[in-house]
Protein backbone atom coordinates (compact mmCIF):
# COMPACT_ATOMS: atom_id res chain seq x y z
CA UNK A 1 0.00 0.00 0.00
CA UNK A 2 1.35 3.44 -0.95
CA UNK A 3 1.68 6.21 1.61
CA UNK A 4 -0.10 9.54 1.17
CA UNK A 5 3.24 11.31 0.69
CA UNK A 6 4.38 8.80 -1.94
CA UNK A 7 1.21 9.19 -4.00
CA UNK A 8 1.31 12.96 -3.69
CA UNK A 9 4.87 12.91 -5.00
CA UNK A 10 3.80 10.65 -7.88
CA UNK A 11 1.07 13.12 -8.90
CA UNK A 12 3.41 16.12 -8.61
CA UNK A 13 5.98 14.35 -10.81
CA UNK A 14 3.47 14.43 -13.66
CA UNK A 15 3.07 18.21 -13.83
CA UNK A 16 5.07 21.40 -14.17
CA UNK A 17 4.36 25.13 -14.41
CA UNK A 18 2.04 26.14 -17.22
CA UNK A 19 3.31 28.42 -20.02
CA UNK A 20 3.64 32.16 -19.42
CA UNK A 21 1.34 34.80 -20.84
CA UNK A 22 1.13 38.57 -20.58
CA UNK A 23 -2.13 40.09 -19.34
CA UNK A 24 -3.32 43.60 -18.44
CA UNK A 25 -2.65 44.30 -14.79
CA UNK A 26 -6.36 44.98 -14.28
CA UNK A 27 -7.13 41.40 -15.35
CA UNK A 28 -4.41 39.74 -13.28
CA UNK A 29 -6.28 39.18 -9.99
CA UNK A 30 -5.61 35.67 -8.74
CA UNK A 31 -2.88 34.99 -11.28
CA UNK A 32 0.65 33.97 -10.31
CA UNK A 33 3.56 36.09 -11.48
CA UNK A 34 6.04 34.30 -13.74
CA UNK A 35 8.52 37.22 -13.66
CA UNK A 36 9.34 40.01 -11.25
CA UNK A 37 7.47 43.32 -11.55
CA UNK A 38 9.70 46.41 -11.66
CA UNK A 39 8.50 49.94 -10.95
CA UNK A 40 8.41 52.28 -13.93
CA UNK A 41 8.03 55.40 -11.77
CA UNK A 42 8.89 56.63 -8.29
CA UNK A 43 6.27 56.30 -5.57
CA UNK A 44 5.30 58.94 -4.69
CA UNK A 45 6.08 60.49 -8.04
CA UNK A 46 6.52 63.95 -6.48
CA UNK A 47 6.78 65.53 -3.04
CA UNK A 48 3.23 65.84 -1.72
CA UNK A 49 1.27 66.44 1.45
CA UNK A 50 -0.17 63.80 3.73
CA UNK A 51 -2.76 66.17 5.22
CA UNK A 52 -5.18 68.94 4.34
CA UNK A 53 -3.59 72.12 5.66
CA UNK A 54 -1.00 74.74 4.78
CA UNK A 55 2.34 74.43 3.00
CA UNK A 56 4.86 76.47 5.00
CA UNK A 57 8.53 77.06 5.70
CA UNK A 58 9.54 75.77 9.12
CA UNK A 59 11.70 78.83 9.76
CA UNK A 60 8.68 81.15 9.38
CA UNK A 61 6.91 79.48 12.31
CA UNK A 62 9.72 79.23 14.83
CA UNK A 63 8.27 79.51 18.33
CA UNK A 64 4.61 79.33 17.29
CA UNK A 65 2.35 77.95 20.05
CA UNK A 66 -1.28 78.02 21.13
CA UNK A 67 -0.49 81.05 23.29
CA UNK A 68 1.75 82.72 20.72
CA UNK A 69 0.38 81.89 17.25
CA UNK A 70 1.94 83.25 14.07
CA UNK A 71 -0.10 84.73 11.23
CA UNK A 72 0.97 84.22 7.62
CA UNK A 73 -0.58 85.57 4.41
CA UNK A 74 -2.09 82.82 2.20
CA UNK A 75 -1.12 83.17 -1.47
CA UNK A 76 -3.63 80.66 -2.88
CA UNK A 77 -4.66 77.02 -2.99
CA UNK A 78 -3.05 73.84 -4.31
CA UNK A 79 -5.51 71.03 -4.99
CA UNK A 80 -4.75 67.36 -5.66
CA UNK A 81 -4.09 67.03 -9.37
CA UNK A 82 -2.77 70.60 -9.73
CA UNK A 83 0.02 70.50 -12.33
CA UNK A 84 1.24 74.07 -11.77
CA UNK A 85 4.72 74.33 -10.27
CA UNK A 86 4.04 76.64 -7.33
CA UNK A 87 6.72 78.54 -5.42
CA UNK A 88 6.25 79.33 -1.74
CA UNK A 89 7.50 82.84 -0.90
CA UNK A 90 9.32 83.29 2.43
CA UNK A 91 6.96 84.38 5.19
CA UNK A 92 3.88 83.15 3.29
CA UNK A 93 1.70 80.02 3.20
CA UNK A 94 -0.25 78.14 0.54
CA UNK A 95 -3.43 76.24 1.39
CA UNK A 96 -2.96 72.64 0.25
CA UNK A 97 -5.11 69.49 -0.01
CA UNK A 98 -4.08 65.90 0.75
CA UNK A 99 -2.03 64.40 -2.07
CA UNK A 100 -1.34 67.73 -3.75
CA UNK A 101 2.22 68.48 -4.90
CA UNK A 102 4.26 70.60 -2.52
CA UNK A 103 5.39 74.01 -3.73
CA UNK A 104 9.08 74.78 -4.15
CA UNK A 105 10.51 76.12 -0.89
CA UNK A 106 8.07 74.24 1.36
CA UNK A 107 9.61 72.01 4.02
CA UNK A 108 6.58 71.28 6.26
CA UNK A 109 2.81 71.11 6.31
CA UNK A 110 0.58 72.36 9.13
CA UNK A 111 -2.74 70.46 9.36
CA UNK A 112 -5.79 72.68 9.16
CA UNK A 113 -6.86 71.70 12.70
CA UNK A 114 -3.80 73.50 14.10
CA UNK A 115 -4.87 76.76 12.45
CA UNK A 116 -7.88 79.04 12.21
CA UNK A 117 -8.53 77.76 8.66
CA UNK A 118 -8.15 81.19 7.07
CA UNK A 119 -8.27 81.69 3.30
CA UNK A 120 -6.61 85.13 2.98
CA UNK A 121 -4.32 84.73 5.97
CA UNK A 122 -3.87 81.92 8.46
CA UNK A 123 -3.17 81.89 12.20
CA UNK A 124 -0.83 78.97 12.96
CA UNK A 125 -0.70 77.63 16.52
CA UNK A 126 2.19 75.13 16.25
CA UNK A 127 5.80 75.08 15.15
CA UNK A 128 5.99 72.22 12.63
CA UNK A 129 9.05 70.02 12.52
CA UNK A 130 10.91 70.05 9.18
CA UNK A 131 9.47 67.36 6.92
CA UNK A 132 6.27 67.05 8.98
CA UNK A 133 3.38 65.62 6.91
CA UNK A 134 5.58 65.67 3.80
CA UNK A 135 5.65 62.59 1.54
CA UNK A 136 8.98 62.72 -0.26
CA UNK A 137 9.30 61.60 -3.87
CA UNK A 138 10.41 57.96 -4.06
CA UNK A 139 10.26 57.34 -0.32
CA UNK A 140 8.09 54.27 -0.95
CA UNK A 141 9.45 52.93 -4.27
CA UNK A 142 12.17 54.05 -6.64
CA UNK A 143 12.09 53.59 -10.41
CA UNK A 144 13.66 50.21 -11.17
CA UNK A 145 12.83 48.68 -7.79
CA UNK A 146 11.37 45.17 -7.83
CA UNK A 147 7.96 45.67 -6.28
CA UNK A 148 6.55 42.14 -6.73
CA UNK A 149 8.45 38.87 -6.98
CA UNK A 150 7.82 35.97 -9.35
CA UNK A 151 5.65 33.37 -7.64
CA UNK A 152 3.35 35.94 -6.04
CA UNK A 153 -0.36 35.14 -6.29
CA UNK A 154 -1.81 38.53 -7.09
CA UNK A 155 -4.38 39.90 -4.67
CA UNK A 156 -6.09 43.31 -4.82
CA UNK A 157 -3.19 44.99 -3.01
CA UNK A 158 -0.66 43.56 -5.45
CA UNK A 159 -2.71 44.77 -8.40
CA UNK A 160 -2.90 48.23 -6.83
CA UNK A 161 0.87 48.35 -6.28
CA UNK A 162 1.67 47.28 -9.85
CA UNK A 163 -0.77 49.84 -11.23
CA UNK A 164 0.63 52.61 -9.00
CA UNK A 165 4.12 51.70 -10.24
CA UNK A 166 2.74 52.38 -13.75
CA UNK A 167 3.09 48.77 -14.93
CA UNK A 168 0.31 48.20 -17.49
CA UNK A 169 0.90 44.48 -18.09
CA UNK A 170 2.32 41.58 -16.08
CA UNK A 171 3.67 38.18 -17.10
CA UNK A 172 1.85 35.35 -15.35
CA UNK A 173 1.43 31.62 -15.60
CA UNK A 174 -1.56 30.54 -17.65
CA UNK A 175 -4.31 29.12 -15.50
CA UNK A 176 -4.17 25.32 -15.54
CA UNK A 177 -6.86 23.88 -17.81
CA UNK A 178 -8.66 20.93 -16.24
CA UNK A 179 -11.17 18.57 -17.80
CA UNK A 180 -13.48 17.06 -15.18
CA UNK A 181 -14.84 13.59 -15.92
CA UNK A 182 -17.47 11.75 -13.94
CA UNK A 183 -18.30 8.15 -14.77
CA UNK A 184 -21.13 5.74 -14.09
CA UNK A 185 -24.43 4.61 -15.57
CA UNK A 186 -26.17 5.49 -12.32
CA UNK A 187 -25.45 9.23 -12.61
CA UNK A 188 -27.94 11.80 -13.89
CA UNK A 189 -27.74 15.62 -14.08
CA UNK A 190 -28.97 17.73 -11.18
CA UNK A 191 -32.66 18.54 -11.54
CA UNK A 192 -33.49 15.21 -13.21
CA UNK A 193 -36.35 12.94 -12.18
CA UNK A 194 -34.64 10.22 -10.17
CA UNK A 195 -35.60 6.71 -11.17
CA UNK A 196 -34.95 3.83 -8.79
CA UNK A 197 -31.19 3.21 -8.63
CA UNK A 198 -30.20 6.59 -10.09
CA UNK A 199 -28.31 9.34 -8.24
CA UNK A 200 -27.49 12.95 -9.01
CA UNK A 201 -24.01 13.51 -10.43
CA UNK A 202 -22.91 15.75 -7.57
CA UNK A 203 -19.25 14.80 -7.95
CA UNK A 204 -19.10 16.48 -11.32
CA UNK A 205 -20.30 19.84 -10.01
CA UNK A 206 -18.25 19.45 -6.84
CA UNK A 207 -15.02 18.88 -8.75
CA UNK A 208 -15.74 21.74 -11.14
CA UNK A 209 -16.25 24.02 -8.15
CA UNK A 210 -13.02 22.80 -6.51
CA UNK A 211 -11.05 23.40 -9.71
CA UNK A 212 -12.34 26.96 -9.93
CA UNK A 213 -11.81 27.58 -6.21
CA UNK A 214 -8.20 26.51 -6.72
CA UNK A 215 -7.76 29.25 -9.34
CA UNK A 216 -7.70 26.88 -12.32
CA UNK A 217 -9.96 26.82 -15.38
CA UNK A 218 -12.49 24.10 -16.18
CA UNK A 219 -11.62 23.27 -19.77
CA UNK A 220 -14.52 20.84 -20.17
CA UNK A 221 -16.96 18.79 -18.15
CA UNK A 222 -17.73 15.27 -19.32
CA UNK A 223 -19.93 12.42 -18.11
CA UNK A 224 -19.01 8.96 -19.38
CA UNK A 225 -21.19 5.90 -19.11
CA UNK A 226 -19.73 2.57 -18.07
CA UNK A 227 -18.85 1.80 -21.67
CA UNK A 228 -15.26 0.89 -22.58
CA UNK A 229 -15.51 2.22 -26.14
CA UNK A 230 -16.77 5.60 -24.93
CA UNK A 231 -13.94 5.83 -22.40
CA UNK A 232 -11.35 4.89 -25.06
CA UNK A 233 -12.70 7.50 -27.46
CA UNK A 234 -12.52 10.19 -24.80
CA UNK A 235 -8.98 9.28 -23.77
CA UNK A 236 -7.81 9.41 -27.38
CA UNK A 237 -8.71 13.11 -27.54
CA UNK A 238 -9.82 14.58 -24.19
CA UNK A 239 -12.34 17.39 -24.48
CA UNK A 240 -11.08 20.93 -23.85
CA UNK A 241 -7.38 20.47 -24.69
CA UNK A 242 -6.60 20.18 -20.96
CA UNK A 243 -3.35 20.25 -19.03
CA UNK A 244 -4.87 17.81 -16.54
CA UNK A 245 -7.76 15.35 -16.58
CA UNK A 246 -9.39 14.33 -13.31
CA UNK A 247 -11.90 11.51 -13.17
CA UNK A 248 -14.16 10.32 -10.39
CA UNK A 249 -15.43 6.78 -10.08
CA UNK A 250 -14.61 3.51 -11.82
CA UNK A 251 -11.20 3.01 -10.18
CA UNK A 252 -11.89 0.43 -7.48
CA UNK A 253 -12.32 -3.35 -7.70
CA UNK A 254 -15.84 -3.58 -9.15
CA UNK A 255 -16.83 -5.46 -12.32
CA UNK A 256 -17.98 -2.18 -13.93
CA UNK A 257 -14.99 -0.05 -12.98
CA UNK A 258 -14.52 0.87 -16.63
CA UNK A 259 -12.05 3.74 -16.19
CA UNK A 260 -9.58 1.45 -14.48
CA UNK A 261 -10.20 -1.30 -17.04
CA UNK A 262 -9.51 0.91 -20.05
CA UNK A 263 -6.60 2.85 -18.56
CA UNK A 264 -4.95 -0.42 -17.53
CA UNK A 265 -5.45 -1.69 -21.07
CA UNK A 266 -3.93 1.36 -22.81
CA UNK A 267 -1.23 1.81 -20.15
CA UNK A 268 0.48 4.84 -18.69
CA UNK A 269 -1.68 5.11 -15.56
CA UNK A 270 -0.84 3.35 -12.31
CA UNK A 271 -3.62 2.29 -9.96
CA UNK A 272 -2.75 1.90 -6.30
CA UNK A 273 -4.17 1.69 -2.83
CA UNK A 274 -3.19 4.63 -0.65
CA UNK A 275 -3.07 4.32 3.13
CA UNK A 276 -5.72 6.95 3.80
CA UNK A 277 -9.37 7.09 4.77
CA UNK A 278 -11.43 8.18 2.94
CA UNK A 279 -9.89 7.79 -0.52
CA UNK A 280 -7.93 4.55 -0.64
CA UNK A 281 -8.29 3.69 -4.39
CA UNK A 282 -6.25 6.14 -6.48
CA UNK A 283 -4.55 6.35 -9.83
CA UNK A 284 -2.33 8.73 -11.79
CA UNK A 285 -0.22 8.86 -14.92
CA UNK A 286 -0.22 9.86 -18.57
CA UNK A 287 -2.41 7.86 -20.95
CA UNK A 288 -0.29 5.48 -23.00
CA UNK A 289 2.79 7.01 -21.44
CA UNK A 290 2.67 9.58 -24.22
CA UNK A 291 2.72 13.37 -24.40
CA UNK A 292 -0.94 13.88 -23.51
CA UNK A 293 -2.24 15.51 -20.36
CA UNK A 294 -1.65 14.11 -16.91
CA UNK A 295 -4.53 12.03 -15.54
CA UNK A 296 -5.50 11.74 -11.88
CA UNK A 297 -8.25 9.24 -11.10
CA UNK A 298 -10.23 9.79 -7.92
CA UNK A 299 -12.64 7.41 -6.16
CA UNK A 300 -16.35 7.79 -6.77
CA UNK A 301 -17.60 8.17 -3.21
CA UNK A 302 -18.27 11.91 -2.85
CA UNK A 303 -16.28 12.56 0.33
CA UNK A 304 -13.44 10.34 -0.90
CA UNK A 305 -13.28 12.34 -4.10
CA UNK A 306 -13.48 15.64 -2.20
CA UNK A 307 -10.70 14.69 0.22
CA UNK A 308 -8.51 13.24 -2.53
CA UNK A 309 -8.75 16.48 -4.50
CA UNK A 310 -7.39 18.46 -1.54
CA UNK A 311 -4.54 16.02 -0.86
CA UNK A 312 -3.42 15.19 -4.41
CA UNK A 313 -4.97 17.45 -7.06
CA UNK A 314 -4.71 20.78 -5.26
CA UNK A 315 -0.91 20.55 -4.80
CA UNK A 316 -0.61 19.69 -8.50
CA UNK A 317 -2.69 22.70 -9.52
CA UNK A 318 -0.59 24.93 -7.29
CA UNK A 319 2.60 23.64 -8.90
CA UNK A 320 1.12 24.13 -12.38
CA UNK A 321 0.15 27.70 -11.47
CA UNK A 322 3.70 28.53 -10.40
CA UNK A 323 3.08 28.26 -6.66
CA UNK A 324 4.81 26.19 -4.00
CA UNK A 325 2.71 23.02 -3.63
CA UNK A 326 3.79 22.74 0.00
CA UNK A 327 2.38 26.18 0.86
CA UNK A 328 -1.07 24.74 1.48
CA UNK A 329 -2.20 26.82 4.45
CA UNK A 330 -2.05 23.86 6.82
CA UNK A 331 -2.10 24.64 10.51
CA UNK A 332 -1.94 22.92 13.87
CA UNK A 333 -4.99 22.70 16.09
CA UNK A 334 -6.04 20.94 19.26
CA UNK A 335 -8.67 18.22 19.26
CA UNK A 336 -11.71 19.29 21.26
CA UNK A 337 -13.32 15.84 21.25
CA UNK A 338 -12.33 12.19 20.98
CA UNK A 339 -12.78 9.98 17.94
CA UNK A 340 -11.44 6.70 16.58
CA UNK A 341 -9.06 6.33 13.64
CA UNK A 342 -7.76 3.34 11.62
CA UNK A 343 -4.29 2.53 12.95
CA UNK A 344 -2.82 1.59 9.55
CA UNK A 345 -4.04 4.65 7.61
CA UNK A 346 -4.01 8.43 7.67
CA UNK A 347 -7.51 9.50 8.66
CA UNK A 348 -8.82 12.70 7.09
CA UNK A 349 -11.46 13.72 9.60
CA UNK A 350 -13.82 16.50 8.49
CA UNK A 351 -13.71 19.04 11.29
CA UNK A 352 -14.91 22.48 12.27
CA UNK A 353 -12.16 24.70 13.64
CA UNK A 354 -12.74 27.58 16.00
CA UNK A 355 -10.18 29.36 18.15
CA UNK A 356 -7.56 26.72 17.41
CA UNK A 357 -9.78 23.80 18.47
CA UNK A 358 -11.25 21.22 16.06
CA UNK A 359 -14.20 18.91 16.40
CA UNK A 360 -15.63 16.36 13.92
CA UNK A 361 -18.36 17.92 11.82
CA UNK A 362 -20.74 14.96 11.68
CA UNK A 363 -20.88 11.55 10.04
CA UNK A 364 -17.50 10.53 8.63
CA UNK A 365 -18.51 7.84 6.12
CA UNK A 366 -17.16 8.25 2.57
CA UNK A 367 -20.73 8.62 1.27
CA UNK A 368 -21.84 11.20 3.86
CA UNK A 369 -22.10 14.62 2.24
CA UNK A 370 -23.94 16.39 5.05
CA UNK A 371 -20.79 17.03 7.08
CA UNK A 372 -19.02 18.67 4.15
CA UNK A 373 -21.12 21.82 4.22
CA UNK A 374 -20.18 22.49 7.84
CA UNK A 375 -16.56 21.31 7.79
CA UNK A 376 -13.81 23.92 7.49
CA UNK A 377 -10.76 21.63 7.45
CA UNK A 378 -9.47 18.08 7.37
CA UNK A 379 -7.70 16.98 10.53
CA UNK A 380 -4.93 14.57 9.49
CA UNK A 381 -4.71 11.79 12.04
CA UNK A 382 -1.37 10.03 11.41
CA UNK A 383 -0.72 6.34 10.92
CA UNK A 384 -0.37 4.52 14.23
CA UNK A 385 -3.08 6.47 16.07
CA UNK A 386 -6.21 4.48 16.93
CA UNK A 387 -7.94 7.14 18.96
CA UNK A 388 -7.70 10.89 19.08
CA UNK A 389 -8.13 12.27 22.59
CA UNK A 390 -9.05 15.84 23.59
CA UNK A 391 -5.94 17.99 23.61
CA UNK A 392 -4.15 16.03 20.86
CA UNK A 393 -2.31 18.35 18.46
CA UNK A 394 -3.15 17.63 14.82
CA UNK A 395 -2.05 19.03 11.48
CA UNK A 396 -5.09 20.37 9.64
CA UNK A 397 -5.62 21.11 5.96
CA UNK A 398 -8.06 23.94 5.16
CA UNK A 399 -11.00 23.14 2.92
CA UNK A 400 -11.20 25.32 -0.18
CA UNK A 401 -13.77 28.06 0.16
CA UNK A 402 -13.83 28.03 3.96
CA UNK A 403 -12.14 30.40 6.39
CA UNK A 404 -10.51 29.70 9.72
CA UNK A 405 -12.58 30.17 12.87
CA UNK A 406 -12.25 33.33 14.92
CA UNK A 407 -9.50 33.75 17.46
Amino acid sequence: MRSVAEHRDAVLALVGPTPRETVPVGSALGRVLATDVTAVVDLPGFDNTAMDGYAVRHADLAGATEDAPVRLPVDGDIAAGDTTRHVLAPGHALRIMTGAPLPEGCDAVVPVEHTDGGAESVLVRVEPAPGRYVRARGEDVRTGDVVLRAGTALGPGHVALAAAANVPEVTVHRRPRVTVVSTGDELVPVGSMLEHGRIVDSNHLMLRALVEAAGAEVAAGVHLRDDADAVRAFLAAPDGDPDLVITSGGVSMGVYDTVKEVLTEVGGVEFVKVAMRPGMPQGCGVVGGGSGPAVVTLPGNPVSSFASFHVFVLPALRAMSGLDPDDDGSFEAEAGASWSSPREKVELTRVVEEDGVVRPSGGQGSHVLGALAEATAFALVPVGVERVEPGTRLRCLPILGHHRGRG
